[in-house]
């Protein structure tokens, strides 16, 4: 595969893009829902944000710029956002805000991100002194919340806050205690800390079933707070955490692809399929872990093996340049009045398989430039 053609791919899908629409967010097209602050454009700023440090590019810079600056005003407010959704996704578009005050010194995203640490400090807590995923997940941890607000509030802490990163390590070392399996060396997708959702057990909390992609969103978030936390305690147990995760994943991934499964210890099981998501996030984690030491060097040969798995398997070429298949394109557990989304085997492979979804392009393009860090 010629690496080169996945940089045009990209661009494509910039080029296709605009701040009121872009071409990788499936569920507002599928919708018909207008341009929002959310996750999904969010994860896609991100990788481009590592495009343009990676090229230089001044595409990639115009438009992350051009997106963020259509919904933050001067006084940092952020149009569409709702505070009293209290939702985590909503932190995650968040963390380009600090390399776009680095590079133009506009205060407005300073101020935005001070408006997106203030809502951290009004999210609900379990017991445990975990942030809920949503108010309409009350008592519930998620691992994909893992991703969508430690690594933002990692940074915040780093650029404007006062370095104080106990809470972080401490929600983590919490995920650790109350949603990984000690039999599978896997961590559960959801945990109520009140045990009473209908998904939940009600002894452990705990949902019924892995998730890849929750699985990724952990692995990555891991990944990224190991590059933003200074050396010292808290980042030592973060990568502690961090090498059992990808330890104990890579057992699951497929020897023949490289890939990983919807459902990742069920290889095989009539319905599973290898998922693109999720085994971008692994090869993202791997590649990334052992550039920075926090994994073994060999780790960074297993994430080119999956990262090369998902180009051999899914990207394929169209009239129109690449396609990425592969991707689920949503999963989640409830809430009350949506009891399909039970964290079920059966519910977890019946959600849809998109291409081109930013949920798997970004992190394909996170994957890709660690790729092309290791061969530049």
């Amino acid at each position: 595969m010629d690496y080169k053609k996945i940089d045009d791919f990209v661009l494509q899908l910039v080029e296709r893009s605009t701040p009121e629409r872009t071409a990788w967010n499936l569920e507002k097209i599928r919708e018909g829902k207008p341009a929002s602050w959310n996750y999904i454009d969010g994860c896609m700023l991100t990788a481009l944000m590592e495009m343009d440090s990676l090229t230089g590019d001044p595409r990639y810079f115009r438009f992350v710029k051009a997106c963020v600056d259509h919904f933050v005003g001067e006084d940092g407010s952020i149009r569409t956002f709702r505070p009293e959704a209290r939702n985590l996704d909503d932190i995650n578009e968040g963390r380009v805000l600090f390399a776009l005050y680095g590079r133009t010194g506009e205060e407005k995203y300073r101020r935005a991100a001070d408006f997106l640490r203030a809502r951290l400090e009004e999210q609900p807590r379990t017991v445990e002194g975990n942030f809920w995923h949503k108010a309409i997940y009350p008592n519930q941890v998620w691992l994909d919340g893992i991703y969508m607000a430690q690594p933002f509030y990692a940074l915040y802490e780093k650029h404007f806050g006062a370095g104080d990163y106990s809470d972080i390590v401490g929600q983590i070392k919490n995920v650790r205690a109350r949603m990984f399996s000690e039999e599978k060396g896997l961590y559960f997708h959801g945990y109520d800390a009140s045990r009473t959702a209908f998904w939940a057990d009600p002894v452990t909390g705990r949902s019924k079933n892995f998730w890849l992609r929750s699985l990724g969103w952990f692995a990555v978030a891991l990944a990224d707070l190991l590059d933003i936390l200074p050396q010292g305690e808290g980042r030592d147990s973060l990568a502690a955490i961090f090498d059992e995760l990808m330890g104990q994943a890579s057992r699951y991934a497929d020897p023949d692809t490289g890939l990983y499964w919807q459902v990742p210890d069920q290889g095989g099981r009539a319905g599973n399929y290898l998922e693109t998501s999720g085994s971008a996030m692994m090869a993202y984690a791997m590649l990334k872990g052992a550039r920075l030491g926090a994994l073994d060097r060999g780790y960074a040969a297993k994430g080119q093996r999956t990262f090369d798995g998902i180009v051999e398997k899914y990207l394929t070429f169209t009239e129109d340049g690449l396609d990425l298949g592969g991707i689920c394109l949503v999963a989640g557990l409830g809430p009350e009045d949506n009891r399909r989304r039970d964290g079920s085997y059966e519910y977890y492979i019946s959600e849809p398989v998109v291409a081109n979804d930013a949920k798997g392009v970004a992190p394909f393009v996170l994957a890709y430039t660690e790729v092309k860090r290791l061969t530049p």
